[in-house]
């Protein structure tokens, strides 16, 4: 059974940080690019960034250039979002995004909130 299981998500003051991790299982992690988008009210989902598998490169959205660094473990099967200099527009849902070459069907996480406010 295939799982992204999300975590660190929270209410963080603007300026601030947050880690956010997705731990998967029931595939071959190593095989897939993994992304993060994330939603707001009102706001379609955007991708935020991605990384690709064995030899990574990642890519960001120009909003978050700069702040964020998504990184991943394949020994643990888990991929990061690192957030820093946080800022209330970063306030959304953010989802954990699989994706393999040779795979239709993507694979998704259910979520984690990040709320950025003073």
């Amino acid at each position: 059974q295939v799982q992204l299981v999300e975590s660190g998500g929270g209410l963080v003051q603007p300026g601030g940080s947050l880690r956010l991790s997705c731990a998967a299982s029931g595939f071959t992690f190593s095989n897939y690019a993994m992304s993060w988008y994330r939603q707001a009210p009102g706001e379609e989902r955007e991708l935020v960034a991605t990384i690709t598998t064995q030899i990574p490169v990642a890519n960001y959205a120009d909003s978050v250039k700069g702040r964020f660094t998504i990184s991943r473990d394949n020994a643990k099967r888990t991929v990061y979002l690192q957030m820093n200099r946080l800022k209330p527009e970063d306030t959304a849902v953010y989802y954990c995004y699989a994706k393999a070459d040779f795979s239709y069907y993507p694979y998704w996480g259910q979520g984690t909130q990040v709320t950025v406010s003073s």
